[in-house]
């Protein structure tokens, strides 16, 4: 396959992508049921406590099944995971850019196998999941660039003599843990840890439960490009056993996850006890705002508000939630969105022609059916949706239709992160209410306005509170960050660094500063 999928391809003939993907998907489909290991120490962990993964389209098929990462051998982890460290951080920084680069071009290789892996595993549409494993090489090769552009984070600084030479240098804090979630589990898991890899640590990865699969992909393409045994470890387990406990390892330098703000503000706690400050670099939630002018042309801003609302049925960071529009034309937005949703080809993922699959377990099949009671019992209206699907090929999967619901701003639902494809859309008499409305959550990740006054779009660009802002997207309204192209940075709940991952200062993160003065 030749042809690159980014989360912005509207219309493009993928005729022979498809054909490609089907073949690759068939042959899959003979390797489900087989056992994988954790990592460890770059050996196969087979511990005999089993985590099955099942397709959320259809529960009853087996996918595959993991090798849980007991507690007890954190230490051994940890241990080995220093080791490495020492090895990879004393190679030169060109030839870790090399490996990783290395590591890019197998991902890219392996894409369409790892895109129907995704697929199957998170529910997610055929074009999302070779969007997202196009993006988790494009991580590799963006971070390689910034350690090169930046010669290895070593730069000369002034002289106080003539006979002083100073420099300032960036060096590794040693390990990190990722924890990355289920909705991005190659782009998310590969950018956290190949950052972290590139700026001299070694990371033990705990990727989410729901998705074991897809880490194993980046597992074998780390490995292959011949990162040292224990630089890249893989710990497969729940969140509240083997994730807690490696977060809470004292041997743990530093913490990168991406997930639910009340996690993250946990993780942030954990990394500030004890006798020192270890970093802990956080991406978590949004409850993204999209502003509708008068001005705008609608039916773009259907379409991005369409696509950022409903795409991975809402299961993203970045989704659209909170859709203002100019009160003159909301009548009209709310109509053309309702008949846009319900022309959203719902089903399983992996089919061609399928935009919407399952959310991720049941879990979100409560959250989502407990969000349309309260829209109903605190005085809203739903447009359309507010049910789950049955019957079919809906029986016996996490299906729910896509929602679009007015609630007095007073609902929960107007503030809470829901992570489904729900959706509220509320009228606004002026500018500034509409800026006001925005801006009134604890959350800052991202925002989108369709206005044709420049003078809105510019008062947007410098008053709304969200590190990632985009003005008349028809592709996606609050989603579709790239790298380099869109630094993905979280503001107020959404982020604790004030930097973000796809931008120029992600991988610095991962090091810590130093000066080296040497006298001649």
């Amino acid at each position: 396959m030749t042809f690159r999928i980014t989360y912005s391809v509207l219309e493009a003939d993928l005729t022979e992508l498809h054909r490609e993907f089907d073949g690759v998907l068939s042959s899959l489909r003979s390797e489900f049921g087989k056992s994988y290991p954790s990592w460890v120490a770059g050996r196969a962990l087979e511990s005999g406590d089993l985590l099955d993964s099942h397709p959320p389209a259809d529960t009853r098929q087996l996918l595959a099944r993991f090798h849980r990462a007991p507690v007890t051998i954190l230490d051994e982890a940890v241990r080995a995971a220093h080791a490495a460290q020492k090895i990879w951080a004393a190679l030169p920084w060109q030839e870790r850019v090399a490996r990783i680069r290395r590591a890019a071009g197998l991902i890219s290789e392996r894409r369409l196998r790892l895109s129907a892996i995704m697929s199957l595993e998170v529910g997610k549409s055929r074009l999302e999941s070779l969007g997202d494993v196009e993006e988790s090489a494009d991580l590799l090769r963006y971070y390689s660039g910034q350690v090169e552009e930046s010669n290895g984070f070593s730069r000369p600084l002034g002289k106080l003599s003539p006979n002083e030479d100073t420099r300032d240098v960036l060096r590794p804090y040693g390990v990190f843990a990722v924890i990355s979630p289920f909705n991005f589990p190659a782009a998310l898991a590969t950018g956290m840890a190949g950052a972290a890899l590139l700026a001299g640590n070694a990371v033990i990865l705990k990727p989410s439960e729901e998705t074991p699969w897809c880490a194993q992909g980046l597992y074998d393409a780390l490995r292959d490009a011949k990162l040292p045994d224990g630089l890249f470890q893989v710990l497969h387990g729940e969140g509240h056993t083997i994730g807690a406990a490696l977060s809470r390892h004292p041997g743990i330098d530093g913490v990168a996850f991406t997930g639910s703000t009340k996690v993250g503000f946990e993780l942030q706690r954990l990394m500030t006890t004890g006798k020192r400050m270890r970093p802990a670099l956080l991406e978590m939630g949004g409850k993204n705002a999209a502003i509708v002018c008068e001005s705008a042309d609608l039916d773009a801003a259907v379409e991005g508000c369409a696509r950022s609302a409903f795409g991975l049925s809402g299961q993203k960071c970045s989704a659209l939630s909170r859709i203002y529009v100019a009160r003159s034309r909301q009548q009209e937005f709310i109509e053309k969105l309702v008949e846009r949703a319900r022309k959203i080809v719902i089903g399983d993922p992996t089919r061609a022609e399928v935009y919407l699959g399952p959310v991720i377990n049941a879990a979100a099949v409560a959250r989502y059916e407990q969000a349309a009671a309260d829209v109903k019992s605190g005085g809203g209206t739903i447009h359309v949706g507010g049910e789950r699907l049955r019957g079919g090929e809906f029986e016996h999967g996490y299906f729910v239709a896509p929602t679009i619901a007015t609630v007095p701003r007073s609902h929960r639902i107007a503030k809470d992160e829901l992570f489904l494809p729900f959706v509220i859309v509320e009228g606004f008499d002026t500018f500034d209410e509409a800026i006001a409305l925005a801006n009134d959550v604890d959350y800052g990740l991202t925002g989108g306005i369709f206005s044709g006054n420049k003078d809105e779009i510019e008062q947007f660009m410098d008053r709304c509170e969200a590190g990632v802002l985009y003005a008349n997207r028809k592709t996606g309204a609050t989603t579709g960050a790239w790298p380099g192209v869109q630094s993905f940075c979280g503001w107020k709940g959404s982020g604790s660094t004030g930097k973000g991952g796809c931008g120029p200062f992600y991988v610095a993160q991962f090091a810590r500063e130093q000066s080296q003065t040497r006298m001649g």
